[in-house]
């Protein structure tokens, strides 16, 4: 969750932290601080909020040095406080730590270094990992490299660290265990950082370590690897990064989430693109094509996510029984391992994840490969945990998303998804040519449509004005679209922090009806190309007792206009493309609401992007 970075060279390691601390602090933004060193003199500055926060603790002090580290929080032990903020400090003032994860047996490590006289001023884990790295230093005299790895393997959790020591100027150790580590490779420089954005603008080549693996970085011998159990040697696998500063910038935007709203179409069009082929009419994916037998002889398949992720699953439920006809199971990934489920070596995972370091799904997919299933993994970042865990996948190509509230990942999620049914619905055989044919030229036109959704974002900001003080919403779906009322319901309470839940439209007698009065606006997603009868009368008795209705409805739609309150017109599409453009206008209600009373669209209160513990 938390957000690390190290740099170490030439240049003045203080700017390069904060600009690295700014771009990472999506994954979390309730405390953030620095520790440099400069001439042998250690200077720490920490401060509850956010970086601006700490800027201003730091602003007219000491901040000079070429060796430092800097962490973004989101807290898990302890409350957001300058002593709980990061870096960690050990009992003798020697070492520096960052730490962005859990460590779980801390308490009874706490507890023996207590015994022998180690003193503790916050209430976190990471201060207890940093005086068990002195404590071993000290009683097996060696250096802070044997010192680390020693210590880690007395650690149960996960964690992503990055240490020094005063009297070591030119050396920073670094280790990995189910939380993302990078570290970039420059001309005599380093940095470490829990993704690349921190030094996109210095180096291109980039490290990423796998779970349990430490690195060492000296100036003076370069960068080494080893494993933390046995202290093998590993050879360090360069790649060049892809990414470019464009994309992790505002653009002229006032909020990362509008922006990355309105790259929907860009993003939809290169998850597609090179697979999607009209003009050849084919699909076209390595992925699948490698591990096709095993999609085409799998008695079902097992969708595991988290939050936006499962709700993007849901939509691929739909989409593999409708068009392959296959049997799908969406499961949360936090629920998945623990449950015991009953997995063989005819089933096949997906799994699903933004970041493509979400815990819980690494967990789960961990538990899948165990018992012989075929892990396909669909994420965003590319040399992500997933991306190298599973057997097969597919990025989405959606570009870096920055808001906390994901919203071009889900469409870009789907769009896999649809291509994955589509492709496999072909080679069982349940999909005429025709059929087959008029889908792929239909989602190839989905950018367009959204394109033009997009110009109608005025009338969403009147509706937003209507309801931004409304306590509470509803948000109802059929079909393709339930899984879109859960998406619009969990958008608006995690930017706006309005109580919202999403139903199935018939659901709404058993129980939720109980809620509805003149002050309940109800969302509904009723596009024609679906159970557009059913919603009619779902409608009518939302409005039967003086419910307030906003309606996702098909262009031209006369019957639902006349009884709703207000609506929002969507380009006609199948029922299984439509989730794609109904999540649009819901997307858009919620960041207007939330822009309206004033809530932090791209860092909502209490939640991080990458959710890196479980």
């Amino acid at each position: 969750m938390c957000g690390i970075v190290g740099y170490i060279g030439p240049k003045d390691a203080y700017p390069i932290l904060i600009k690295g601390l700014q771009r990472l602090e999506y994954r979390g933004y309730d405390s953030a601080g620095v520790a440099l060193l400069a001439d042998g003199s250690l200077n720490v500055y920490k401060k509850k909020g956010k970086v601006s926060d700490l800027e201003g603790e730091a602003a007219g002090k000491d901040v000079t040095g070429h060796l430092g580290i800097g962490h973004t929080r989101w807290a898990t032990h302890g409350p957001p406080s300058d002593k709980n903020s990061h870096p960690h400090i050990s009992n003798n003032g020697e070492i520096a730590l960052i730490h962005n994860g859990i460590i779980e047996n801390y308490s009874a490590l706490k507890e023996a270094l207590k015994d022998r006289g180690f003193v503790f001023h916050s209430d976190t884990d990471t201060e207890v990992l940093v005086n068990l790295i002195q404590d071993v230093k000290d009683q097996e005299n060696t250096n802070l490299e044997d010192a680390v790895r020693i210590a880690l393997n007395q650690v149960i959790g996960a964690y992503a660290i990055c240490v020094f020591e005063v009297d070591n100027p030119s050396v920073i150790v670094t280790a990995k265990m189910g939380s993302p580590l990078v570290i970039g490779v420059g001309e005599g420089e380093y940095f470490v950082a829990s993704d690349a954005t921190p030094f996109l603008e210095y180096t291109k080549d980039a490290v990423y370590l796998e779970d349990g693996e430490m690195a060492t970085i000296n100036l003076n011998s370069g960068l080494s690897l080893r494993t933390i159990v046995d202290n093998k040697t590993i050879d360090p696998y360069i790649q060049q990064l892809q990414l470019d500063l464009a994309s992790i910038e505002k653009g002229g935007y006032e909020h990362f989430m509008l922006k990355e709203i309105y790259e929907q179409p860009k993003a939809i069009y290169d998850t597609f693109r090179g697979r999607l082929l009209p003009d050849q009419h084919m699909i076209k994916m390595g992925g699948l094509f490698e591990y096709k037998d095993r999609f085409l002889n799998a008695n079902r398949i097992i969708i595991v996510g988290c939050g936006t992720s499962w709700h993007a699953g849901l939509v691929g439920e739909y989409l593999f029984e409708d068009l392959a006809r296959i049997p799908v199971e969406v499961e949360y990934a936090s629920e998945f391992r623990y449950r015991n489920p009953v997995i063989t070596d005819k089933d096949v995972v997906i799994a699903i994840s933004q970041s493509g370091e979400t815990a819980d799904t690494l967990a789960a997919i961990k538990l899948a490969k165990q018992q012989g299933a075929m892990i396909f993994g669909i994420c965003n970042v590319v040399g992500s945990s997933i991306a190298r865990e599973t057997h097969a996948g597919a990025y989405t190509h959606a570009g870096p998303e920055i808001g906390v509230a994901s919203t071009k990942a889900f469409t870009a999620q789907v769009t896999v998804l649809a291509l994955l049914s589509i492709e496999i619905a072909k080679m069982k055989g349940t999909l005429t040519e025709s059929r087959y044919q008029q889908l792929l030229e239909e989602l190839h036109g989905i950018p367009n449509k959204i394109e033009y959704m997009l110009q109608s974002d005025s009338k969403v900001k009147a509706i937003s004005e209507k309801y931004k003080d409304a306590q509470n919403c509803l948000y109802l779906g059929r079909g393709f679209n339930f899984p879109v009322a859960l998406e619009g319901a969990l958008k608006l309470k995690e930017i706006s922090y309005i109580h919202a839940e999403g139903y199935p439209a018939a659901e709404m007698k058993h129980g939720p009806i109980a809620l509805i009065d003149e002050n309940m606006p109800v969302f509904v997603i009723a596009p024609k190309n679906g159970q557009y009868d059913k919603i009619v009368s779902n409608i009518q008795e939302v409005k039967a007792r003086n419910g307030k209705i906003i309606a996702i409805v098909s262009e031209g739609d006369k019957e639902i206009a006349e009884m709703a309150d207000f609506t929002l017109e969507i380009p006609d599409s199948s029922e299984a493309f439509s989730p794609l453009l109904t999540t649009i206008p819901l997307q858009l209600l919620s960041y207007h609401i939330a822009v309206m009373r004033g809530c932090n669209v791209d860092q909502p209160r209490n939640l991080a992007k990458s959710v890196t513990v479980e």
